[in-house]
């Protein structure tokens, strides 16, 4: 499937903006998601996933995973658009929850995951209908999930190695680092009067 929801009754997928997330709080309501949540859940597999937080004037990648490392399903709702032509287009969106206390230092949101014993209730459209499933959005508990700092290199789509899933070391660190601001640091160390280990500058 490709990941950006694409309601049925959308005439021309060109034109309409790809839906990659489903807010936990409003899915069963919203136009595009209401029909695909009641008919077309999904489970999407995963040993973890990539989150941004910005500082120091750039945005730094963080893998995030299961503490017990084990892997885990996001909850996913699906869509298959028909053109005129015949044309059939297999589409999904995950569905997303306000992040528990731990996870929001990186982001106010995160992916909702489904616990094993949970999977046929989730994916069983025909026995359980969306108030039953309901109170499966939920975000996980807190410390379920842990995660580490990762090279940047996760941002482009040419890389795809295992790699990435890594800790970034302090060379990589250093060498990712912007340049202009190993310049300013090169020069606040150098202006440093007399006496001063630069270390004030740190705090």
């Amino acid at each position: 499937m490709r990941w950006g929801l694409v309601p049925a009754w959308v005439k021309d997928p060109r034109s309409f903006s790809l839906l990659i997330n489903a807010r936990s709080e409003s899915v069963k309501d919203k136009p595009a998601f209401k029909n695909a949540l009641k008919r077309r859940r999904c489970l999407i597999p995963a040993d973890g996933y990539y989150e941004w937080q910005a500082a120091d004037g750039r945005k730094h990648p963080f893998f995030i995973y299961r503490r017990d490392g084990h892997a885990f399903a996001l909850a996913g709702v699906a869509e298959t658009w028909a053109g005129p032509n015949g044309e059939e287009v297999d589409t999904v969106a995950i569905v997303t929850a306000p992040a528990s206390e731990d996870l929001a230092v990186l982001h106010d949101r995160v992916p909702v995951s489904i616990a094993p014993s949970d999977f046929a209730r989730w994916l069983d459209c025909n026995a359980f209908d969306v108030e039953e499933i309901m109170p499966l959005l939920a975000q996980p508990q807190a410390a379920e999930f842990t995660w580490h700092e990762v090279s940047s290199r996760v941002n482009s789509a040419g890389n795809d190695d295992a790699q990435l899933l890594l800790p970034i070391t302090a060379e990589q660190r250093a060498a990712e680092e912007p340049k202009g601001a190993k310049k300013a640091a090169t020069r606040k160390a150098t202006s440093s009067p007399r006496g001063d280990d630069g270390q004030g500058s740190l705090f």
